[in-house]
């Protein structure tokens, strides 16, 4: 392994127990992280026993010429998160390349719970000992997997009691020494703001609440993934995460793989399905780097996107992402940061392991290393201005 400086770990309050900085590290990179790698009585009802992540990913087939799929684990296999060599393994690839921290996923329904052992047990035993924080994925969970309000399984709700009893929870984790923090305040993301009845309610008893229990108040994130042009400031966050990608921003269109062209037919007349959307990674980022925004966002950058496991020919894809593609993306968003302090200069990587929407760090069959690879160079790159 590289002995590199950037693999240094960097410690939750954003300081390095060592020599990592902004001497070594460009930014603080933070990998969102999927716990649904291990079965629960829920999703045994919803879709069989002893159903995970790892059901869709392996059933996945190719729908066209060139597509990639099945997207297939490699340094670690089909991994159960139940088991604590396998998060201490993934801990150790995410810190060799110079990734600070996990931002786990976490699922919470009126006090309910679900995917929470991994996190839990993490939590409990303090291992591994890697940083982390933690998104609030606040959706109903339904059938279509896209977070509508379609066929729902599980439906989320809001009350300010039950704001009160979740917040009291996260102090738990937020008291933990290995909690990532911004001016020791720790980092807490909610997918979407805008489906919180009184944001600005929720927000303050937050901050309350921490407070009372003689906290620092929480910093706190609103994803604008459903809402691109959000100031979450306005509905009483802290900043905005730029999330990518931002399907809903693309126009439908597709890339002939055989032929290399591009733009070739409008999707909704297409030859393949009407329902299939395709979009070209490069020119994906180009047109998500150009959207302007009049306020301070953290941004993020996206490994891929082929949802093809959960959806099939109903999938959105976006096709010819490659290492390189992903770095040189990287590398740009990183020159436009360093004017910010580093302690708030946060990088969102999506995703550290969103198999069932071809979206990985982690190694696979058939890139190997080479996403991490990538990581590593842009964050240890000199900047280009």
């Amino acid at each position: 392994m590289s002995t590199d400086p950037v693999q240094t770990p960097v410690s939750s309050s954003g300081s390095s127990s060592s020599c990592t900085s902004e001497g070594t590290r460009l930014a603080r990179l933070l990998a969102f992280y999927l716990p649904q790698f291990h079965p629960i009585p829920e999703n045994n009802r919803w879709w069989g026993n002893g159903f995970t992540e790892w059901t869709n990913v392996a059933q996945a087939t190719t729908l066209f010429p060139g597509h990639y799929q099945p997207h297939l684990p490699a340094d670690l296999g089909f991994y159960d998160l139940r088991i604590p060599e396998v998060r201490s393994a993934q801990a150790e690839l995410a810190r060799q390349h110079g990734i600070e921290g996990f931002c786990y996923w976490h699922y919470w329904f009126q006090g309910k719970r679900l995917l929470e052992r991994p996190f839990q047990e993490v939590l409990a035993s303090g291992q591994p000992d890697f940083p982390f924080c933690l998104a609030w994925a606040n959706e109903s969970w339904s059938r279509r997997w896209l977070g509508e309000e379609k066929d729902i399984l599980l439906a989320q709700t809001y009350s300010a009691e039950d704001d009160r009893r979740h917040i009291h929870w996260l102090m738990e984790a937020f008291a933990d020494p290995r909690y990532i923090r911004v001016h020791n305040r720790p980092v807490l993301l909610i997918y979407r703001p805008r489906d919180l009845p009184r944001p600005q309610n929720t927000t303050d008893l937050f901050r309350k609440e921490c407070l009372r229990a003689g906290l620092p108040e929480p910093y706190l994130v609103g994803i604008n993934a459903h809402c691109p042009h959000l100031d979450c400031r306005q509905i009483g966050f802290d900043g905005t995460l730029d999330f990518k990608p931002q399907l809903g921003c693309l126009p439908d269109f597709m890339t002939d793989t055989a032929t290399g062209g591009k733009f070739i037919r409008n999707l909704r007349r297409g030859t393949w399905s009407c329902r299939l959307k395709l979009y070209e990674y490069s020119v994906a980022c180009e047109l998500m780097q150009q959207r302007k925004h009049d306020f301070p966002v953290h941004p993020c950058v996206f490994v891929g996107f082929d949802n093809t496991p959960r959806r099939g020919k109903q999938a959105i894809i976006i096709v010819n992402s490659e290492p390189q593609m992903f770095e040189a993306d990287l590398r740009n968003i990183l020159n436009d940061l360093l004017g910010q302090p580093y302690e708030e200069r946060f990088v969102f990587i999506n995703a550290w392991n969103e198999w069932a929407e071809g979206n990985h760090l982690e190694p696979c069959q058939r890139w190997g290393h080479q996403y991490l690879e990538a990581t590593r160079r842009g964050l240890s790159a000199a900047p280009t201005s």
